[in-house]
């Protein structure tokens, strides 16, 4: 019966060419974890597929978004207790690739829904259409506009499921270890397409990408020795799980505390027993409605929901040990090691999602052990508008890592308060590449340099 995986991934192929839509992941072979996964290290590849050389638009559009080409790779990492398993990284080269340059771009798909993993969201077809824009479970991403502007100047990228094949939406260390294995597997098989064995590489994300970026390099140092990182950026910075469930329940964000939770508990057993017990009976089918949702649906199907009304307890069942325990372990940034990377940090004061002070004790922390970080701190602008204020700045610094240039203050930190996140003039270019970039990804066009 050994033929029967076999058998199974031929079909599922099948299907996906007559149907012209993937397979959703949970439905997917291809995803299967092995029974032997243990066997793997942290970082090889199980299996690999090459895609089409198309990319998910913008916007769900009848357009080609196309690259040189896009593989993807199932490889083994470690989840939150130690366990080994699978995640997966999707390598996109794009047209005129820099053969020097690699970049782990974190997207920021905040859901305990496998089927809004990236490796999923970025294939063709993979939308529910105009019609389904406000869908639960449309799979739209915003962030897509800069990994686009990232592939046009001809960086190669690789964006990893770092929350693992069941989605441990807001675990933090199963992000970080998946973040580090994702760069461990492309830097292995990224050369048999191309890459420079000697390349150089980054990690950069934003928001729900930043518990990916911040935990790896807190990480890094332990797990990951050997990889040696020219810089990492990380904006819109989740550094405190707890204060952040505070401040987005009854609000517009709401839908993000329980698609967290319900991560949360896929992570730990002890959360999904306490979650179990904790629910108002009448309120379960609800709860999981709005956890299941993709980014969108997290907005829009828990718009202004209390989330701690769907608790017996209320408030007061996130102060039993269980959440409480696990907030800290998983849900508290600086507390699993100083960053050896270089690392420029983006955040406003008035986060409509994390609280800024949080950030601002996380880059304390940082520094009075000796990590090198550049803080920014925008006095003005929010979460979202700092996404796209923040981003020409980030991208910016980015290339000059990836270009060798060497940070100013190597070993120490410097902090900076802003309005509207002070456009660096020699920046401003990438601001201009980012729209571009975006028009293109909206609109069809081939990603890479001219």
């Amino acid at each position: 019966m050994r033929w029967l995986p076999l058998f199974a991934l031929v079909a599922a192929d099948i299907w996906s060419a007559v149907t012209a839509k993937p397979l959703l992941p949970t439905e997917d072979p291809w995803y299967d974890q092995p029974a032997n996964i243990d066997t793997y290290a942290p970082g090889q590849t199980i299996r690999t597929r090459e895609l089409s050389s198309q990319l998910s638009p913008f916007l769900p559009l009848p357009v080609d978004v196309k690259v040189e080409s896009v593989h993807q790779y199932l490889f083994r990492t470690t989840d939150s207790l130690g366990n080994p398993i699978a995640a997966v990284n999707t390598l996109i080269k794009p047209r005129n690739a820099d053969p020097s340059k690699l970049l782990a771009y974190a997207l920021y798909y905040d859901s305990s829904n496998p089927a809004c993993e990236p490796s999923y969201t970025l294939q063709p077809d993979s939308g529910s259409g105009l019609a389904g824009i406000l869908s639960a479970n449309n799979t739209l991403s915003t962030d897509t506009a800069f990994l686009a502007a990232s592939l046009n100047q001809g960086w190669w990228v690789v964006t990893t499921d770092y929350e693992g094949v069941n989605a441990h939406f807001s675990a933090g260390v199963i992000s970080g270890q998946a973040t580090l294995d994702g760069v461990r597997g492309a830097l292995i098989e990224a050369p048999k397409l191309g890459l420079s064995k000697d390349a150089r590489y980054a990690m950069w994300g934003y928001s729900g990408g930043s518990i990916a970026v911040n935990y790896a390099a807190e990480l890094q140092p332990t797990y990951a020795p050997e990889l040696n990182f020219a810089g990492a950026a990380a904006g819109g910075n989740i550094a405190n799980l707890s204060s952040t469930l505070q401040r987005v329940t009854g609000g517009p964000f709401a839908g993000l505390a329980f698609g967290s939770i319900d991560g949360l508990s896929k992570a730990y057993p002890n959360v999904s027993e306490w979650l179990d017990r904790s629910l108002v009976p009448e309120k379960r089918a609800d709860f999981k409605k709005v956890a299941s949702s993709c980014l969108i649906g997290e907005a829009t199907q828990g718009f202004l929901k209390d989330v701690y009304s769907y608790f017996v307890n209320g408030k007061e069942s996130f102060n039993e040990d269980v959440p409480q325990s696990v907030m800290r372990l998983a849900g508290q940034m600086g507390v699993h090691g100083t960053p050896k990377i270089p690392m420029y940090i983006y955040k406003p004061v008035h986060d409509e999602i994390s609280p800024g002070a949080d950030t601002d004790e996380l880059v304390d922390t940082y520094c009075s052990d000796g990590a090198t970080v550049e803080y920014i701190r925008d006095l003005v602008g929010g979460h979202g508008s700092l996404w796209i204020t923040g981003s020409a700045n980030a991208m910016g610094w980015i290339a000059d890592r990836l270009d060798g240039k060497e940070v100013s203050h190597p070993g120490s930190c410097t902090k900076k308060d802003v309005l509207l996140s002070d456009l660096n003039p020699h920046m401003l270019p990438f601001f201009g590449e980012e729209l571009w970039s975006t028009l293109k990804w909206t609109l069809g066009g081939f990603l890479g340099p001219r």
